[in-house]
């Protein structure tokens, strides 16, 4: 009996380990989000945010071209940072 429980033990600190490993990558994922989140806001035109406020509402996907217009700028910033260091 005291085998099968400190087997169950075991199994379940692995679980525990497993689990507490996949919050910390859950937890900086979230925060690398919210960053970008941030930073995609700022430099989005109020006309932009209107429209995806309208869009939230709605339930319409967002348009193509405008998705792609606000990825292109959050890219500037970091090809800025790497001809810094260099």
């Amino acid at each position: 009996m005291d085998l099968v429980k400190s087997h169950l033990m075991y199994a379940v600190r692995e679980e525990v380990e497993v689990l507490k490993e996949q919050i910390k990558e859950l937890i900086e994922k979230n925060s690398q989000l919210e960053q970008e989140n941030n930073l995609l806001k700022t430099l989005a035109s109020p006309e932009q945010l209107a429209q995806f406020q309208a869009q939230l509402q709605t339930g319409s996907p967002p348009a193509t071209t405008q998705s792609q217009g606000t990825t292109q700028p959050p890219a500037q910033p970091a090809s800025q940072g790497s001809g810094s260091t260099a």
